[in-house]
C-alpha cells in the first residue's frame, strides 16, 4: 500500500479525532491536511501509519485550539461547535462512544477543559486508545495522561446534564416538535418542552439572533412561537437531517438556502435545550447559506403597513 492509500485508508479516523478535539469542521480539515503534509515530507515509513498519524493529527489539534481559544474567548454571543451532517468514520464496536462524543451537547462541554485534557479525553473515551498510545502520542508519562482524563471526567460530569440516549425517542420527539411548529401548534410545542429548558442561539454577531441564553419554558416558547407566522411568510422549510449522530433540522429559505441548523438535548421524553446555529461561517460547509440579514429585512418590510 503506498503512503497516499494508507493516508486515505486513515482519513476518517483523522477527521474525527481532530473534529472532537476541535468542535469545528473547517479546523479539523486544515488539520487532517497539515498531517498528510508532515507525513508525505516525513521520508519514511513508520511501522504503525495509524500510531504515527493519530499523533500527528492530535497534536496539530492541539496547537490550533490553544490559539482558537482566545478567539472564541472574544466571540461575539454564544459559541457552539460546527454542525456536521455526515462522519464517514465508524467503529461497531464504539459506536455509543462516538455518537455520545459527537453530539453538540458533549462537545459543548469539551470546552470546559483545557487542550491537553481534551485531547486526552477524546482519545480515551470516544476512540478507546490505552493509557500507554496515549502517553505516546500527546508526549506526557502514562500517569500523568491518567491524572488528565480522571480530572477531564470530573468537569465533564460536573457540567452534564442528564439525557435520553435512545435515538428512537429523540427521533420521535423531534419529528413531533417539527409537525407542531409547522402547524403552528403553539400548545403542542408547549408539551414538548422541559420547564427549565435552554435555548442557545450562535450568530458570531453575524446574523439577527439572541445572544443570551434563553431559560424557561414560557420564555423558549415565546421565543419560538415567535418564528412561526414570519417562517411561513417567506416559505421557509424545516429539513429533517442527523445532525452530529443525532435528529437535528435544517432550516431552509424558500430557494432552498440554508438558514439555520438546530438540535435537540432530550431528557425524560422532553426537549431539555435547543441549540441554534445561525452564524454562516459555520454553515457554509453544508452548502449555500441564506441571507440572513436580508431575509431579516424582507420580513420586516412585509409586516409594514
Amino acid at each position: 500500500m503506498t503512503a497516499v492509500e494508507e493516508f486515505e485508508d486513515l482519513r476518517p479516523l483523522l477527521f474525527a479525532i481532530a473534529y472532537r478535539i476541535l468542535g469545528s469542521v473547517a479546523e479539523a480539515e486544515d488539520a487532517v491536511q497539515e498531517t498528510w503534509m508532515r507525513y508525505d515530507a516525513s521520508g519514511t515509513r513508520p511501522d504503525s501509519p495509524r500510531a504515527f498519524l493519530s499523533t500527528v493529527v492530535t497534536r496539530v489539534s492541539i496547537n490550533v485550539l490553544e490559539s482558537a481559544r482566545v478567539r472564541r474567548e472574544q466571540y461575539v454571543g454564544e459559541w457552539l461547535p460546527e454542525p456536521m451532517l455526515d462522519e464517514p468514520y465508524d467503529d461497531p464496536q464504539r459506536s455509543a462512544e462516538l455518537t455520545e462524543s459527537v453530539s453538540m451537547a458533549a462537545l459543548v462541554l469539551l470546552e470546559r477543559l483545557t487542550p491537553l485534557e481534551r485531547a486526552v479525553f477524546v482519545l480515551r473515551e470516544a476512540f478507546g486508545f490505552g493509557f500507554a498510545e496515549i502517553a505516546e502520542i500527546v508526549d506526557r508519562s502514562e500517569a500523568a495522561c491518567r491524572q488528565l482524563a480522571v480530572r477531564a471526567r470530573r468537569h465533564v460530569d460536573r457540567g452534564a446534564v442528564r439525557f435520553d440516549a435512545d435515538p428512537h425517542a429523540h427521533e420521535r420527539l423531534t419529528a413531533r416538535f417539527l409537525t407542531a411548529f409547522q402547524d403552528g401548534d403553539v400548545g403542542g410545542l408547549r408539551d414538548l418542552l422541559a420547564a427549565d429548558v435552554q435555548l442557545v442561539a450562535d450568530s458570531g454577531g453575524k446574523a439577527p439572533a439572541v445572544r443570551k441564553v434563553v431559560v424557561g419554558s414560557e420564555k423558549v416558547l415565546r421565543l419560538l412561537a415567535s418564528y412561526i407566522s414570519p417562517m411561513a411568510q417567506v416559505g421557509m422549510v424545516l429539513e429533517p437531517r442527523d445532525i452530529n449522530r443525532h435528529p437535528g433540522l435544517i432550516v431552509r429559505d424558500n430557494s432552498g438556502a440554508i438558514v439555520q441548523v438546530m438540535t435537540f438535548d432530550i431528557a425524560d421524553g422532553r426537549i431539555g435545550a435547543v441549540r441554534v446555529v445561525i452564524n454562516p461561517d459555520k454553515l457554509a460547509h453544508l452548502g449555500r447559506v441564506a441571507d440572513v440579514r436580508a431575509l431579516a429585512q424582507h420580513l420586516r418590510d412585509m409586516q409594514r403597513p
